[in-house]
């Protein structure tokens, strides 16, 4: 399945789900996760979008690190298969 299609999944359960998932664009610092996803309640998470298989660059794997470093949630999605389990682990124990 193209990225295209993966992602426009992802976008429209994170809006089923009452969120937002924007799309990210940083020039000036490359590398950044694909999608912003915010979330009721606070929750606030990146998803990097790939196709199926496909891994993130090294330059993207850099930038992940830097995020989690900083205590957000970063994903690598590259099935539609996994959104709802990422979209739980966003959510994390308000699930109940």
């Amino acid at each position: 399945m193209k990225e295209k299609l993966i992602e426009q999944k992802l976008v429209n359960e994170i809006k089923a789900r009452k969120g937002l998932c924007l799309k990210m664009t940083c020039p000036s610092f490359i590398g950044m996760p694909d999608r912003l996803v915010l979330l009721p309640k606070g929750k606030v998470s990146f998803v990097e979008v790939k196709r199926k298989g496909e891994k993130p660059r090294p330059i993207q794997l850099s930038r992940h690190r830097l995020l989690k470093k900083l205590g957000f949630q970063v994903f690598v999605l590259d099935d539609v298969q996994q959104i709802k389990k990422i979209i739980d682990e966003m959510i994390g124990s308000d699930a109940e």
